[in-house]
């Protein structure tokens, strides 16, 4: 199979007949053989009849359905679980992607041989207060992960090697990072590609300003675990050695300050009653807390199920 196309979905039903029609529309036009793997994410609309409709009239429609609303990271991984063809394509199912992209990004996958290529929006239609954010998370993305050639990590429209999709687990609103997950899997010939935005034509955003904080949240436990999550001690034990060791130099520091001005016989006062001397304890207290914490999660790490679970590019 050359496509499989990933949508998922929440209370889109007005939408689905003229996505999937247009969909097949492009698939006809240019050979594919291909699939649609619809995700409905808990949709309280009728989305679900209206898939179950639609399959009887085009047998290249599958569909799953989830019992309530998990997210768009818990519908993406099920459809790449399910896709089966050579490229994945995602996109949104509100009609803001237009499916005449598709031709595009497959030859950019199968002749450039990409591991995945991401919609940039060059031009939105979206309301300020959804566009400010994403701009603000594109550039710490871009910073924190050192994908710099990605405007838009966030576009639902992008293209994906089957290898890819098989070799990355989503989950959260770990969606908006899937470039920075496949970075960390190993594939890292990651591309990007001008995509046209269309306006809303039904229904209304599912973009709230909790996504936001969530956004947030999520970037930094995909760097920490991207980073240090093999080897948490690295962290934790840097950290923690390096508080606790301020800590003793400070208390040592007092200590012989105190010992010289009685050595010379001038004024001095008690240790505890130095400032430096609760900012050397805290340092300490918390260096050795950081350390037992690296400590800790290193036995966590080195017991677990998936302490080996390496991505094999290839065997011979």
């Amino acid at each position: 199979m050359d496509i499989s196309v990933v949508v998922p979905l929440y209370n889109e039903v007005e939408s689905l007949p003229e996505l999937t029609s247009w969909i097949s529309r492009v698939m006809d036009e240019h050979g594919f053989t291909y699939e649609i793997v619809l995700v409905d994410d808990g949709s309280t609309d009728g989305s679900w009849g209206m898939i179950m409709k639609l399959k009887e009239n085009n047998p290249f429609i599958r569909g799953f359905r989830f019992r309530r609303n998990y997210g768009k990271s818990a519908a993406l991984n099920i459809g790449f679980d399910a896709a089966r063809g050579n490229v994945v394509i995602t996109m949104d199912a509100d009609l803001q992607d237009s499916p005449d992209e598709i031709p595009e990004l497959y030859r950019r996958i199968n002749e450039e041989k990409y591991d995945l290529i991401s919609g940039w929006k060059a031009k939105r239609y979206d309301p300020i207060s959804k566009t400010i954010p994403t701009k603000l998370f594109n550039a710490a993305t871009r910073k924190m992960s050192g994908i710099n050639n990605l405007h838009d990590f966030n576009c639902g429209l992008k293209a994906y090697r089957s290898t890819v999709v098989k070799n990355i687990e989503v989950y959260g609103e770990m969606h908006r990072y899937i470039p920075v997950l496949a970075k960390w899997a190993g594939f890292t010939k990651i591309g990007e590609q001008v995509v046209e935005h269309r306006a809303r034509k039904y229904g209304k955003t599912k973009f709230g300003w909790s996504r936001f904080i969530n956004g947030f949240l999520d970037l930094l436990s995909i760097f920490f675990v991207g980073k240090f999550g093999k080897r948490p001690m690295h962290f934790f034990g840097a950290m923690g050695t390096l508080s606790f060791f301020a800590g003793i130099i400070i208390a040592v520091w007092m200590l012989a300050e105190k010992l010289y001005l009685i050595a010379h016989h001038l004024p001095y006062r008690d240790v505890t009653a130095n400032p430096l001397f609760y900012i050397a304890l805290v340092a300490i207290i918390l260096g050795s807390q950081l350390f037992l914490t690296g400590f800790v999660a290193e036995l966590v790490s080195r017991n677990s199920n998936d302490r080996n679970n390496y991505q094999i590019a290839e065997t011979i």
